[in-house]
This record gives structure tokens, sequence and C-alpha cells, in this order.
């Protein structure tokens, strides 16, 4: 007997995905700078926790493993000044 896994190819069921890889990257993140000792705002934890990207979350826990601050680590490379995202 065959088994239908077109639910895996779904666009809901990557969008789930790319949500749970989203949650995973921000929970590492939160962990990272934690150990670090980076202190986090509320509003930072938000803005890490509500960003759905994966490829920013990735881009901010690269910074994160140097970043001193939530500032350095939501600056774009050329400007310390705007956000990422």
């Amino acid at each position: 007997m065959a088994v239908d896994l077109s639910f895996f190819q779904s666009q809901t069921a990557q969008q789930l995905r790319a949500e749970g890889r989203a949650e995973s990257r921000a929970k590492d993140l939160l962990v990272l700078l934690g150990h670090r000792g980076v202190e986090v705002s509320e509003e930072d934890r938000e803005r890490i926790v509500g960003c759905g990207d994966p490829d920013v979350l990735g881009l901010w826990f690269r910074k994160a493993l140097t970043a001193t601050s939530t500032a350095e680590i939501f600056a774009s490379d050329g400007d310390a000044g705007s956000d990422v995202g």
C-alpha cells in the first residue's frame, strides 16, 4: 500500500517547517546571548522571538558570537544605526 506524502511537499508543510526553524533559531540566539552575558531587553526579546525569517535570525546569531550588545546585533553591516529586520 502506497502512502500519500503530498502533505510534506505542500506550502502549508513548508511554512510550518520554516516557522519551526525560525522559532528554534530565536531560542538558540537567546541562549547564546544569555550565555555570553549580553543583556536583552524585553523589547529586544520580543523582536527576536517575533522574527519569522530564519535568514535574519541566522545573521543575528552570527553577529551575537562577538557582539557585546543587542544594538550591535541589530545594526546593519554598513550602518551601525539602522536595523536589519
